[in-house]
């Protein structure tokens, strides 16, 4: 007899926790966390989101793996060093042992988390944002659009924010993250 899982019947879940076992925790970060920590969380977080999004997106016309690939390659010394981070801090807080159990326990919420797509986003959206994304590796501008694209609700003012919802949020001048995004403007000061 076997057992399934939330997690195995979830075909993201199998590949997500193999491919991103050093993923960040989801709100266990500690009050003292230090801006470099939740700095890393949040770089680790939009890799693993972009991951599992363009494979929920990759049967369709908006298939995004090329341009996660060209995101991946662009940002791996900045992912590489996010996971470094987040992988001392776990260590720190939960042992050798409890750290590696927290993180595979993450990789399958993460997993779970946007197995069905992103709140806000849709395929096409997350294929240009990706696309954006892969064409300039700054750490910052990284961190900048974790913030951004992680959030629960699109940021007012946003270019991702569909006109329906943009009627109906007060008005905001866009980010500077956005600008940047929708103009390939990578020169422009960055904001929070």
């Amino acid at each position: 007899m076997t057992i399934e899982t939330k997690a195995a019947k979830r075909p993201f879940a199998a590949i997500f926790s193999t491919c991103a076992a050093i993923a960040v925790t989801i709100g266990a970060a500690p009050a003292s966390a230090n801006p470099a920590s939740l700095e890393a969380e949040s770089i680790r977080k939009l890799n693993i989101m972009l991951m599992v999004t363009s494979l929920r997106c990759r049967t369709g016309v908006h298939d995004f793996q090329a341009e996660y690939r060209r995101f991946s390659a662009t940002h791996l010394s900045n992912l590489n060093a996010a996971g470094k981070t987040m992988r001392g801090a776990m260590h720190a807080r939960y042992g050798v042992r409890g750290s590696k159990r927290a993180l595979d326990k993450v990789s399958v919420q993460m997993a779970n988390a946007y197995g069905d797509g992103h709140p806000w986003m849709d395929c096409e959206q997350l294929k240009k944002v990706t696309h954006d994304l892969s064409l300039n590796g700054d750490r910052t501008r990284l961190s900048a659009a974790a913030r951004e694209l992680l959030s629960a609700t699109p940021a007012p003012g946003s270019f991702l924010v569909s006109s329906e919802a943009a009627a109906h949020a007060p008005a905001q001048p866009p980010t500077i993250l956005t600008a940047q995004l929708l103009t390939n403007e990578p020169n422009l000061p960055l904001g929070e």
